[in-house]
């Protein structure tokens, strides 16, 4: 009895402290309140007073958003100016009288397509950006004889050769000045998507006499060094103007 008695007692103790810590809890939260919103009612009376610094911070970062955009377009113009002064970028070209395809070049694409049609076929090729490579031709005296020399400047290329209602040869191709290979040779067929078919051996495994064989095959359809060489060249401007494109396109979002 006595120990009950002495519980009853602890916590007719203890009850009033936790009701006294509630009141103080409240009464600070709410005098914190008070204050704060009088404060900032003061500063800004006709603000919404539960977001005070809304139009504050708002308009500060309005102000860094337009110093910012209008500091990237400075530097937009300035690289536009520069890229067009540039010995890189270039009109587009007349075409050599002796070029066999006809090109089809969309601004905005990183490819262009050549097509031509040639004794019952119909010749396509795919023309991505060159593979530029500087310092060509400099030789490293430190380099041992068996170290790898730095690839040359380069074109890729798809080649397709179809006939009508039939398959089609497709090359995959790299267009060095003056030398073309042929990274692989599929057959592809109109009316299957089978991505696991049979595309061959890889092409330096066939016998050297095919491999020449198709490299002659080719350059009667008119894949020869006179025809990339002109291509490596027009691909170069191309990539100037597309950079030209690309920055004004930046520059009228920014502007927007």
């Amino acid at each position: 009895m006595a120990f009950i008695s002495f519980l009853r007692k602890t916590a007719n103790s203890l009850a009033p402290l936790a009701i006294r810590l509630t009141r103080v809890q409240r009464s600070y939260h709410s005098c914190i309140f008070t204050a704060l919103n009088h404060g900032l009612q003061s500063q800004h009376p006709t603000v919404n007073r539960f977001y005070p610094n809304t139009l504050h911070f708002s308009t500060a970062v309005d102000s860094q958003k337009s110093a910012s955009d209008e500091s990237l377009l400075r530097v937009i113009e300035s690289e536009i100016q520069c890229a067009e002064e540039s010995d890189e970028y270039d009109q587009a070209e007349g075409t050599p009288s002796e070029f066999p395809f006809k090109i089809e070049d969309t601004p905005g694409l990183q490819t262009i397509t050549l097509t031509r049609e040639y004794d019952g076929e119909l010749i396509k090729v795919n023309v991505h950006m060159p593979d530029l490579v500087t310092g060509e031709g400099e030789a490293d005296d430190e380099n041992d004889d068996d170290t790898e020399k730095p690839s040359k400047s380069n074109v890729p290329l798809v080649v397709n050769v179809s006939k009508k209602g039939g398959p089609s040869l497709e090359f995959n191709c790299t267009a060095y000045p003056d030398e073309i290979t042929i990274d692989s040779l599929s057959v592809r067929n109109p009316n299957s998507e089978d991505e696991l078919a049979y595309e061959g051996p890889d092409f330096y495994d066939l016998d050297e006499n095919l491999q020449k064989a198709f490299h002659k095959y080719l350059e009667i359809r008119g894949i020869k060094p006179s025809t990339t060489n002109y291509l490596h060249e027009y691909m170069i401007n191309k990539d100037g103007r597309e950079y030209i494109l690309w920055l004004k396109n930046l520059k009228k979002f920014i502007e927007e």
